[in-house]
């Protein structure tokens, strides 16, 4: 795994997704860019390297949620649930576009409603859009995600089997 790469990629996103994102909404859906990111590293790395990813991406997440006070949820949620894919992802194939999206949808879907219960449970209720980070930023996400595989894969060199490309006489 090239942590260089993946640390730059993050932080592009995390970027991205807190100042530019809000720029294609549609009315006040945002595509969350981290959800698509952990289901692109759960499927396409070692599954060791796909759970520290997981979390790496879950912090990112915690600190570009707009509920400053709080940092774990959207870590623990996204750690549990990539290491969950990622072995899923041994048994079943998640190569087409179709099958990623599907399994965006129901990752965002996931991921926000474990966030949401950590957080109801550790402060004041959270979110007043419950049934917009439950199922329209999810669809959103699940509408552009595999789109954005194919760039994210460029970047991290990475082929569409999941195995890292190798440099012709390097071993």
């Amino acid at each position: 795994m090239r942590w260089l790469r993946f640390a730059v990629l993050v932080l592009v996103a995390t970027i991205l997704q807190t100042s530019l994102v809000g720029t294609i909404s549609v009315r006040d859906v945002r595509p969350d860019l981290l959800v698509i990111l952990l289901v692109f590293f759960a499927v396409s790395i070692d599954p060791r390297d796909a759970i520290v990813a997981s979390f790496a991406i879950g912090f990112a997440a915690d600190l570009s949620n707009p509920v400053r006070d709080l940092m774990g949820p959207q870590m623990i949620s996204f750690g549990v649930f990539g290491a969950l894919l990622s072995d899923v992802h041994s048994i079943i194939s998640i190569q087409r576009m179709t099958h990623q999206a599907i399994t965006i949808f129901i990752m965002g879907a996931l991921t926000a409603l474990l966030s949401y219960l950590l957080t109801f449970f550790r402060a004041e209720p959270a979110a007043a859009h419950l049934v917009a980070q439950l199922l329209w930023q999810p669809l959103y996400s699940a509408v552009i995600g595999p789109l954005l595989f194919f760039p994210f894969a460029w970047w991290m060199r990475i082929d569409r089997k999941g195995r890292k490309r190798r440099r012709p006489g390097l071993r």
